[in-house]
């Protein structure tokens, strides 16, 4: 079978474009209000480390009730209308930060409301997405649409916190997050151009707790589901151990400037880039299930690279750079064939519950891998944290030994195999 995807003919769907247009504009405004957010607690507010704490830990917060939410937004007829009624819920309070600092009424509790209000929106338009974006591309395609989505989302990783720095600098931290309140005017604004519809709901008279429960039993009793899920949870979890404290251990242990250590991080993310670009030509040519087993090992794997880096300062700065480089190369190979395949066995009227049982879990063990991470920091040391962070991360892959994962070749194989069965099947 031949690895080489077709390029361009995404690039002449129109639908796809004007999509992929949206979220570029709207991811490279997030990174502003990323950076933008935590400088107004520490500069302005005089927030404490533990206040910064809860600030990041509001954003993560929604993420552990998508499970309900996916079950609310299945039940809702356009998923589309939904998705640019988010962005515009996001942009309202997101004006709400300069108009505060300008009437000088900005205070801490204002920024975790905003955090919770934006995380909230951000998880409707994530779980509305997950319908959506089968009926936004064809079925062939979702390999490639997700490596160019990704690619977009690498991209504004390794630009977006030097320009909003700039923006910083220039126009002050609340009225830099100005740009990402004008980036979801715009992402609306092309959304709304679409001619992409979902088909309407399955009717049901079920209350909300039970259609959140038929969701989370579908994740995890499903064969390619459940595996994937307990995959990605578990390297989750581990790399937040890890990275929560990565920079502490490159200023500190490596003593790297901080400048260094921004350079490093900036590099270090074009291997995501590069990973999302070579993502799809890599599953065609080594298989979907095997990519995404390599990726799972080498990812955290790299964690370990940061622990084991020594010699004279120039070879510290390669080795952090280099490890950060291959961590977000891997995840690339990791997320999008991940992606694409979950996509493809998901049934169409379990789509958005899915998408939020998985970021319930998936996402909500994040927090608590970072407060462990701290934790085991302080008993036993950063450097020996970061490889257990890195060993256990390794042993996710053990979900996929006995997963039915590991022997997908292709998409398009798996699914004439699942409408095989289902033709078979009785009625």
């Amino acid at each position: 079978m031949s690895w080489r995807p077709n390029f361009g003919r995404l690039w002449r769907d129109r639908e796809f474009v004007t999509f992929w247009s949206a979220q570029t504009i709207s991811e490279f405004g997030d990174r502003i209000s990323e950076l933008a957010m935590p400088l107004i607690a520490v500069t302005l507010l005089d927030a404490t480390p533990f206040e910064v704490g809860l600030l990041t830990a509001a954003v993560w917060l929604p993420n552990l009730v998508s499970l309900f939410i996916g079950s609310w937004v299945d039940q809702q007829r356009n998923k589309r209308r939904l998705m640019i009624a988010a962005d515009l819920f996001r942009l309202l309070v997101l004006l709400s930060l300069p108009i505060a600092y300008w009437l000088d009424a900005l205070t801490l509790y204002q920024l975790y409301a905003i955090a919770l209000l934006t995380g909230t929106a951000h998880a409707v338009f994530n779980t509305a997405y997950a319908a959506f974006f089968v009926r936004l591309v064809a079925r062939q395609d979702y390999l490639e649409a997700n490596s160019k989505l990704s690619a977009t989302r690498s991209l504004s990783f390794m630009a977006g916190p030097a320009v909003g720095g700039i923006l910083v600098q220039l126009l002050t931290a609340p009225l830099a997050v100005l740009v990402d309140a004008l980036s979801f005017v715009i992402s609306a604004l092309q959304i709304g151009r679409l001619e992409v519809e979902t088909p309407p709901p399955e009717e049901s008279d079920a209350p909300l707790l039970r259609r959140a429960g038929e969701g989370m039993r579908y994740l995890l009793t499903h064969p390619y589901l459940g595996s994937s899920l307990g995959c990605a949870t578990t390297v989750n979890f581990f790399n937040f151990m890890g990275s929560a404290l990565l920079i502490l251990y490159a200023s500190r242990y490596l003593e790297l400037s901080a400048g260094v250590i921004g350079l490093a991080l900036g590099i270090g993310a074009t291997g995501g880039l590069l990973g999302a670009i070579l993502a799809t030509p890599l599953a065609r040519w080594l298989g979907v299930g095997r990519l995404i087993a390599i990726a799972t090992v080498v990812f955290p794997a790299a964690m370990a690279g940061v622990a084991f880096a020594s010699g004279p300062f120039w070879l510290r700065t390669v080795e952090f750079a280099a490890a950060e480089f291959v961590a977000t190369f891997s995840v690339m190979c990791f997320d999008i064939p991940l992606g694409a395949l979950q996509t493809s066995v998901t049934s169409e009227s379990m789509r958005s519950r899915v998408s939020g049982a998985f970021i319930t879990i998936n996402y909500g063990v994040r927090p608590f891998g970072a407060v462990l991470g701290g934790v085991l920091g302080a008993l036993i040391g950063p450097r020996e944290t970061l490889l257990v962070s890195a060993v256990g991360g390794i042993f996710a892959v053990l979900w996929l030994l006995r997963s039915p994962i590991l022997k997908v070749r292709s998409i398009e194989a798996l699914q004439a195999e699942i409408n095989s069965e289902a033709a078979v099947r009785p009625s």
